[in-house]
Parts: structure tokens; sequence; C-alpha cells
């Protein structure tokens, strides 16, 4: 009875990921497949520095996988990051150095030129290795896939040789989505020149059926004769998608947005090649603080490595957790929110019913197993309030202030908000602190402030609340608007015009050390 309510429960969730995983399970008809089991799959184009955006394709897809997992635990399931290192190199990355290293080897596959940080046997080989370094950094259970072994140790020559045997069924369903002048030279197969090595997009005079080889005119002009197989040619992208699909046996990938085109194409070439496509789902862009999108050769948005100097991975898996069909900035100064967010629905989680925990962000963050956290009511968002204004060098400072506000909290005790503390220091160094910007307070604002400060010598109390209410109250009684009131004390006190709620902050931060703050700023 009860392993059939628990059952019920993953069935009923609206928990995207629990939505997700019941429709492949329906997909493939509630049964494990041939091969063996449920096979799900992300994408890499290692051409630039994986991004937060390839973080955030490998963390979604595995809560959909950590979701199906219970609601079929005893179908098998794997995850592959493949990984197009054979792509030919058609742009250099902005942030990368010794740039000329790759404009002299555009056109290469990417596992076939130097590596420009003398680190790897190639250029492609370093983009794999950092992006296997972040993934087992988070914890991540996958297989890494190369492309260029895939085609060269010739997993995918049975496909390849099932794409050419409909070669003219697929050239023609790719070519009507191409431009005009693109069609006539479109060939799904594009050599790789064994004068130059580089990958040749347009050249193909052939294809001979008999022998699976093509004709090309190679970079001298000169027409040559080359196997299909075994890394000799690699598919146009378009084709690739779709081939890939049908060589591995894939069941689930997720994309962004602006490849849905792609993928419907993949889609069809994939059936012609006798199998179904996986099922798919297609999230919002992630976008810089222009809004343009972010991509690897641009470098703009934020790396993964930023992010954590400034907040926990768990919060970084949270903002990828919420709302994947909106369009997201990731921008510096989405991190404070996205980390108290995370933080308020972990404080709550275990207050929850079995049933509404499945509905919680930190369920699927932390695969249900959610870890209690002693914060002691001490957000991100006021930590870096109490460094605006004791400017601290180190955490030891902060720590300073928050043992004498609750002698409960230590650092060994409290091992995430030592963490967290340190984030802090580090997020007020870089952004806040040369951005403070302090003003002159009005003569009303200076006779608040003073009413303030006198309050606060006559208060007996430190609870956060009851000294809301003596801010609030000293608001009402000047016929402020509180917002204005409240933009006021932040921008006179703290040199920003954001800020936390001010009774919470003056019980961290201490009365004595708020008085002698006012008298500071307003002398």
């Amino acid at each position: 009875m009860e392993n059939k309510q628990i059952k019920n429960k993953f069935e009923s969730s609206n928990a995207w990921p629990f939505v997700e995983a019941r429709a492949l399970l329906k997909k493939i008809n509630y049964k494990t497949p041939n091969k063996g089991f449920v096979l799900f799959e992300t994408g890499y184009g290692p051409s630039g520095l994986p991004h937060i955006g390839t973080f955030g394709e490998v963390a979604r897809t595995t809560m959909v996988r950590n979701a199906f997992i219970k609601l079929a635990p005893n179908i098998p399931t794997k995850l592959i990051c493949f990984s197009d290192d054979m792509d030919g190199l058609r742009k250099v990355p902005d942030n990368i150095p010794n740039s000329d290293i790759l404009y002299d080897n555009l056109g290469k596959a990417l596992t076939n030129i130097p590596d420009p940080y003398q680190e790897h046997s190639s250029y492609g080989a370093n983009m794999n290795n950092r992006l296997k370094k972040f993934l087992d950094n988070f914890g991540f259970e996958y297989e890494f896939y190369s492309s260029t072994k895939c085609y060269k140790d010739g997993i995918f020559n049975n496909a390849l040789k099932n794409l050419a045997d409909n070669y003219a069924e697929i050239t023609n369903l790719v070519k009507a989505t191409l431009r005009e002048e693109r069609r006539a030279s479109y060939s799904p197969f594009m050599p790789v020149c064994p004068i130059t090595n580089k990958i040749l997009e347009t050249g193909v005079k052939a294809l001979n059926i008999e022998d699976y080889t093509i004709d090309f005119i190679d970079s001298n002009g000169d027409t040559q004769n080359i196997s299909i197989f075994n890394g000799h040619c690699k598919l146009q992208w378009k084709a690739d998608f779709g081939m890939r699909w049908h060589a591995l046996d894939v069941d689930y990938e997720m994309y962004g947005k602006d490849i849905i085109p792609s993928a419907e194409l993949a889609k069809k070439i994939s059936k012609i090649l006798g199998k179904k496509a996986p099922y798919n789902f297609h999230y919002e862009l992630f976008l810089d603080d222009k809004g343009q999108k972010i991509s690897k050769s641009k470098g703009n948005g934020i790396s993964i490595e930023k992010w954590l100097r400034y907040a926990p991975k768990e919060s970084l898996a949270y903002y990828m957790f919420n709302k994947p069909k909106t369009a997201k900035r990731l921008h510096f100064d989405i991190i404070p929110k996205a980390t108290d967010e995370y933080l308020n629905f972990i404080n709550r989680f275990h207050d929850l019913d079995s049933v509404k925990q499945l509905d919680n962000p930190v369920y699927h963050v932390h695969n249900s197993n959610v870890p209690e956290i002693n914060m002691g009511n001490i957000s991100f968002s006021l930590l870096l309030n109490l460094a605006s204004a004791c400017n601290p060098d180190n955490k030891d400072i902060l720590w300073g202030f928050i043992s004498k506000y609750d002698k409960t909290l230590n650092a060994d005790l409290s091992p995430f908000l030592d963490v967290l503390v340190e984030y802090a220091v580090n997020y007020y160094n870089d952004f806040i602190k040369a951005h403070k910007s302090y003003r002159e307070a009005t003569k009303l604002e200076y006779q608040a402030i003073l009413r303030l400060k006198e309050d606060l010598k006559s208060t007996d109390t430190n609870d956060a609340k009851q000294l809301q209410n003596i801010v609030y109250q000293i608001g009402n009684d000047f016929n402020f608007e509180l917002k204005d009131w409240f933009k006021a004390l932040y921008e006179i006190l703290l040199g920003q015009s954001t800020g936390p709620r001010m009774g919470s902050f003056i019980s961290l931060f201490g009365i004595n050390e708020t008085i002698k703050l006012i008298e500071e700023k307003i002398n």
C-alpha cells in the first residue's frame, strides 16, 4: 500500500521534470527498450568555453532522468554528454588566448587544431576536458561521447551507410530549408580534405553507392575519391543531428528554442533512417545583461567559474530548474536573488508534506536528498548589506557580527553559512564596493534619521521585527512614502539604492554599530 501511495505521488506531481518523465515513459510504452535502457542525451559544441547554458542542459536533463527513475525504478537509464568535436571551426571566440592559432586553423575539426592553451592534444580536447571537469565537479552521472571518436572508430558507420542508401530523399529534405544559393552545392557529406585537413562544406560531385565513397573537389581544385566511413567524412550539422539520434538510439533530448527548426528536420531524418525520434523538450534561451543570446564565440553572460566564486552550486542548479520555458538573464546581478530564493525554498521544504515536497525546486536540485541548513534567518542579501556597512577584507569580520547576533551560529556548526559568508565577501569586493554612491540627506530625511538614532538608543530590543516596526513608524510619522523612506536609508547609510529589511539589518549589524553608522554618514 505504501509503495502504491509513493508511486501515485510521483504520477500526480506537476513539477516539470515529472511531467517530462511521464511523457517519456508513455512514449516507450512503459517498458524497457530493446537496447536494455532508456538513453538521455545532451549535446555540447566545443568551439568555445563551456558556459552556463551548457551546464543548464545537463542539469535539467538529469532532473528529468531522476524523475524517470522514481517513476520507473526497474527500467535502466543512461545519460550521454555528446561533444560535437569533429565540427569545423568557423569562428574564433573572443575569449581564447593565442587566437592566432585558431585563425590559422579555421575550417579544421576542433580535434585537429593545436591547443592554444598548450595543455591538451588539441583545442577540442581542451574544451572537452573543461566540460568533463565541471560536470564532475557538480557530481553528474554521465558517459562522455566524442563525435570524432564515433566517426573514426566506425560507431557511426552503419548509420552513415543507411543515410547514403536514402541520400536523395534526405538531401532534398534538407535542401528545402536552405537558401537558393546554398542548395546547388549542398551535400549531407562533408569530406575531410587530405591536403589541408579542412572539412569541406562544398565540392561534393557524386555519391558512389556501390562502394560508399564520394567524389569531391579538394582544396587544390582536383577531383578526389574518399570513403564516407571511419572519419573520412563528417555529416553537415542538420543531417548529423538526425543521424546521431538514429545511431545511438536516443530516447530523450532537450535543446534551446533557437534550434527548433533543425530539430524538426532531424526528426524527419531519423524517421527516414528507420527509428522514431527521441522525445524532445525545448527551453528558452539564456540572455546577457543586454538581452542578447549568450554564446561561446562571444563569451558573454557568466562563466560557471564566475558564478561559483559568488554563490554555491546549488543556487545555480536552482536557477536552471526554475521556469525553463522562460527566457533568463544570466548576469551577475541575478546571483543574490537566485541564492536567496534557493534558501527560502530549502527552509520551507522539511515543513511540507511528501506530496508538496515534489513541487519544491530543491527536491529536484538535490534529487530528493534535501539537507537541513542552519542559516539563523540570515539571507545572502543581508550578508551583502552587512558587508556594505562594514567593508570587510575577509569573512572573519562578518562572522564577528554574526556571532554577536546569534551565539549559536559558528563556522563549524553552520558550514553552509560559512561558505556563504565567503561568497558574500567576494561579491561585495568585486561588484558592490566600486559602485557604492552615498548621497546627502534632505532636511526632512536628516530629521527622520536623527529620530531613528534616538529611538535605537532608547530601545531594549534586538528583535528584527520590532526594529522594523520602529523604522516603519518613523517613516509614517514623517509622512514619507515608505518605499522612498527605505530607499533613502539605503542610499544615505549604505551607498546603494536597494537593500534588506532594515530591521533585519540593524539586528545583525548591531544597534550600537548602526548608531555609529548613522553618526558617520549624516555628519
